[in-house]
């Protein structure tokens, strides 16, 4: 039997640890049906879903509420999952200054080593990382934790804004709520995508993550470094004009070389993929207030061929130019 495991630790977010478990029951409700070949079939699954802590005693949930688990991790023979879910943030908005303890960072690097898929969610992230699983790993947290987390955890490969990354197993999402998104990558992995599929349909989720680009305030990353607002003010200026990572750097009196490390310790992102990002989330706002066509759009970014402008919005942004267009005027 497939065995998950969702920590719960003290100051945890409560939707998180018990949103998790109903996903997972959904998987093997026997009502919910899958399609095959034209014709309907039960869904199969049935995973043996544990939430624990290092004792198996209760704890105190970041709303201050006494929340019973089911195990103590000496009990547990072996797991194919553990999620961590977010934690209820300070008055910074910064989860814990240690999210977890040494027995759990323990428990945590053994049960990596043993092959289970080792998931954080928002700030759950930050316990893989104290047990030292984020090293040299490409990860993602929620966009105001990004700094955040490049400081308490250098060695890991951050990257700004990434709706999900899985990295040989190191599973991230960012968002307080992207523990929807962790666990249906999970059930994918463990279950199957055509199960994932179903249980999204009955929970009435999106199965594809959204991108976070469509929720950070614009000019959150250049406003907390100067560097990066002259670089964005640059990018934005450059109205009816190609640039490239040479073009960018000669502006802002660097080497190429010096570009390329900026940016990737700022944001973990290439010249290239900088640029295509500020000229997207550009592109954002003038299709959410102004008429202007998607065409005329891409032109005035920089992007002579109006179908790359298209496929890398929808690689950005998780829907085509036009269907974000319609979705901000009916919001």
């Amino acid at each position: 039997m497939t065995t998950i495991v969702i920590l719960s630790v003290n100051n945890a977010l409560p939707s998180g640890l018990m949103g998790m478990v109903d996903i997972f029951a959904l998987s093997g409700l026997h009502f919910v049906q899958k399609s095959g070949d034209g014709a309907l079939s039960k869904v199969e699954w049935h995973p043996n879903v544990i939430l624990a802590n290092h004792d198996g005693q209760p704890i105190t949930d970041g709303h201050g509420r006494i929340f019973e688990v089911d195990s103590d991790f000496a009990s547990i023979e072996h797991c194919d999952a553990v999620l961590v879910p977010g934690f209820i943030p300070n008055g910074q908005g910064h989860p814990p200054k240690t999210t977890t303890d040494m027995l759990t960072s323990s428990w945590l690097a053994t049960q990596h080593k043993k092959g289970a898929l080792m998931c954080g969610s928002c700030s759950g992230v930050f316990a893989l990382g104290e047990a030292g699983l984020l090293n040299n790993r490409k990860c993602t947290t929620t966009w105001w934790l990004h700094d955040e987390l490049k400081q308490r955890f250098p060695k890991a490969n951050a990257v700004w804004a990434s709706e999900l990354i899985d990295d040989n197993g190191i599973i991230t999402a960012g968002g307080p709520l992207s523990w929807v998104t962790i666990a249906l990558h999970i059930v994918k992995k463990l279950a199957g995508i055509e199960t994932a599929k179903v249980v999204a349909d009955f929970s009435v989720v999106d199965a594809i993550p959204k991108s976070q680009n469509l929720y950070v305030p614009e000019g959150y990353q250049a406003s907390n470094n100067p560097f990066l607002a002259k670089a964005e003010y640059t990018i934005r200026k450059a109205h009816y004009q190609t640039m490239s990572a040479g073009d960018l750097a000669k502006i802002m009196a660097v080497s190429e070389r010096t570009l390329n490390r900026k940016l990737k310790e700022l944001t973990g992102e290439t010249p290239k993929a900088f640029i295509d990002g500020v000229r997207i989330s550009h592109a954002c706002t003038l299709l959410a207030t102004t008429n202007t066509s998607v065409k005329e759009i891409a032109l005035s970014l920089g992007y002579t061929d109006d179908s790359v402008f298209r496929r890398l919005f929808k690689q950005k942004i998780k829907m085509t130019p036009s269907n974000y267009q319609q979705q901000r005027r009916n919001n």
